[in-house]
């Protein structure tokens, strides 16, 4: 419409305008804006092309396996920003360097959790776990919500970084749930507690440079802490519900709904508590509370439906035997909490980015080391691009490797078992290794170019599409963040400063939207690429990300759509 009304009002313009000065300059401002209408459209098709194709290639059938198709569209970005966007050659080849040495932080969760999982199975403490487990419920909705909701939710709380996946999924799959029923559980889950995971760092660092550029004060991202916590408690649910749904029958959920309301509830009330005046524990007081009374109510079989082997005679555990099969997990979430825990002085010590020593590499950059054993290389290629590594805060080394290597002597595991141990958990790396290579060069080439990036170019030509009716899209914008980047913090880092241009423009409620923005940034969790290999790469699944997406990606919308229904009807009778 919009382009068949410029070609006529050139054309008239053009008739009118060889004699008349101030025709022919209106002439030239049409034919400017014309221009500029099919740029801005071809740059938003070429910007989102290769996130349809990536999502093509992993959905049709016969798939191609993401550590395939990954590397692929980073190629294809990578030509785009190149020979379209006009990208600097070494700033993009800089980017790749960063990308590369960022797959760190991912693959060495990844490898840790692996590696922690089968000391488990070695050491026999997966086997009694299981026993305790069934003593507690022989009910499969009731294993489910304490391992998969109400544990997953605490361990979200203390660490992130796909931790909650990681821990629980073994353990479900263990006690004899499907491994890719389990890995789309787990993903649809562990979206509830995310805006508050790792003691709050989607929220108090995802906003931080609206706070640092004094868009934002203190006062309003305590608001945006609140909002948030309103729109999941609504959305807990059903989400939960929609996720037991892939493991259970719709019969089996409606004779133990009333134990289901009471492991989320319990999980829930008190996360939305907490949330009205602090917004670094909600997830982690929510979880832990909600862990305690779901055991406690499981154990009495209060709102569960009898099972058909419930009355069978229970293989029982002795005291002595769960404590020593617990100590891993417990040391575990101990080692967490007081190490993301900021009040504690861990925390600072493991962060500590002054310089400890550093060596100049020429052109490549400079590397260094800093005291709190943080590895960096800055200024890539003298482009200003920098990575870095932080060995102690990274959940891989601390806690789980160090976890497993405590656990070795207390299990007396042989040495020829710890050598199998750590060798299969390398092999069991090597695909997700060249997917997570691939995802990340796709998103750090995307995010070249700051206000003009591809990434801003997706997010702006959504803004704009909607307008003043931007409050039931915001949510998608968070989840098309965290799609890119695997992290609802990077996704608020990213969209952030839209979201609030947006609101400003329109006269919408910055704390609103902007809390859209963090809870889209949460349920995008569910389709994000990085969690996805993740959670398949511990559960040893194999090309089956596709699969997974097109599960997960029906309950992200119903979840945005949540989201919109209480930021129209229910926050503003509160806020």
């Amino acid at each position: 419409f919009y382009s068949i009304k410029y070609i006529v009002l050139y054309k008239k313009c053009f008739t009118f305008a060889q004699n008349n000065k101030a025709e022919s300059e209106k002439l030239n401002r049409v034919g400017k804006n014309v221009i500029l209408f099919f740029m801005n459209i071809l740059n938003l098709i070429l910007s989102i092309f290769p996130i349809i194709l990536l999502i093509y290639l992993m959905v049709k059938r016969n798939a191609l396996p993401s550590y395939v198709a990954l590397p692929l569209i980073a190629g294809l970005v990578y030509a785009i920003q190149l020979f379209y966007f006009k990208g600097d050659f070494t700033v993009l080849n800089a980017n790749i360097i960063s990308a590369i040495m960022s797959v760190a932080t991912p693959i060495t969760v990844i490898f840790g959790a692996v590696l922690f999982n089968r000391m488990l199975e070695v050491s026999g403490a997966m086997n009694t776990l299981r026993k305790w487990l069934g003593n507690i419920s022989q009910n499969p909705v009731a294993q489910i919500m304490i391992i998969g909701w109400a544990f997953a939710f605490m361990i979200e709380g203390a660490s992130g970084f796909g931790t909650p996946a990681a821990i629980a999924t073994p353990i479900l799959v263990g006690l004899g749930f499907r491994p890719m029923q389990v890995a789309i559980l787990a993903l649809i889950m562990n979206s509830v507690p995310v805006s508050f995971g790792a003691v709050g760092t989607p929220t108090w660092f995802g906003f931080d440079g609206l706070i640092s550029k004094g868009l934002l004060d203190e006062k309003g991202l305590a608001q945006i802490g609140q909002m948030s916590s309103l729109i999941h408690f609504f959305a807990a649910f059903i989400i939960p519900i929609f996720a037991l749904r892939f493991i259970v029958s719709w019969k089996q959920i409606k004779e133990n709904i009333i134990f289901i309301l009471i492991s989320i509830l319990s999980c829930t009330i008190p996360y939305l508590i907490v949330a009205q005046f602090n917004y670094e524990f909600p997830a982690l007081v929510g979880g832990a509370i909600g862990l305690f009374i779901s055991v406690i109510v499981a154990n009495k079989g209060i709102g569960l439906a009898k099972t058909e082997n419930s009355s069978e005679q229970k293989d029982n555990v002795s005291i002595k035997e769960l404590i020593k099969a617990l100590t891993p997990t417990a040391l575990l979430i101990i080692i967490l909490v007081i190490t993301r825990v900021k009040q504690l002085p861990l925390k600072a010590m493991m962060n500590d980015a002054s310089e400890w020593f550093s060596i100049p590499l020429g052109y490549l950059g400079d590397y260094q080391v800093s005291k709190g054993l943080i590895f960096s290389i800055k200024n890539i290629f003298q482009t200003g691009e920098n990575a870095s590594y932080k060995l102690l805060y990274v959940p891989a080394l601390i806690p789980f490797i160090i976890t497993v290597l405590i656990s070795i002597p207390i299990f007396s595991i042989e040495t020829k078992n710890v050598k199998s141990l750590f060798s299969n958990s390398f092999k069991q790396i090597q695909k997700p290794f060249l997917a997570l290579v691939g995802a990340l060069i796709m998103v750090n080439v995307m995010l070249i170019g700051g206000e003009n990036s591809m990434v801003q170019i997706i997010g702006q030509g959504l803004a704009n599409a909607t307008g003043e009716y931007w409050t039931p899209f915001a949510s998608y914008l968070g989840a098309v963040g965290a799609f890119f980047s695997g992290s609802n913090t990077v996704s608020n880092i990213t969209f952030g400063a839209v979201q609030y241009s947006v609101a400003l423009e329109t006269g919408l409620s910055i704390p609103l939207i902007l809390s859209l923005q963090s809870v889209g940034g949460a349920m995008g969790n569910m389709v994000c690429i990085n969690n996805i290999i993740a959670v398949c790469s511990v559960l040893g699944i194999d090309n089956a990300e596709g699969q997974i997406i097109k599960k997960t990606a029906v309950p992200m919308f119903i979840y945005g759509i949540i989201a919109a229904f209480v930021a129209y009807f229910i926050i503003p009778l509160i806020f």
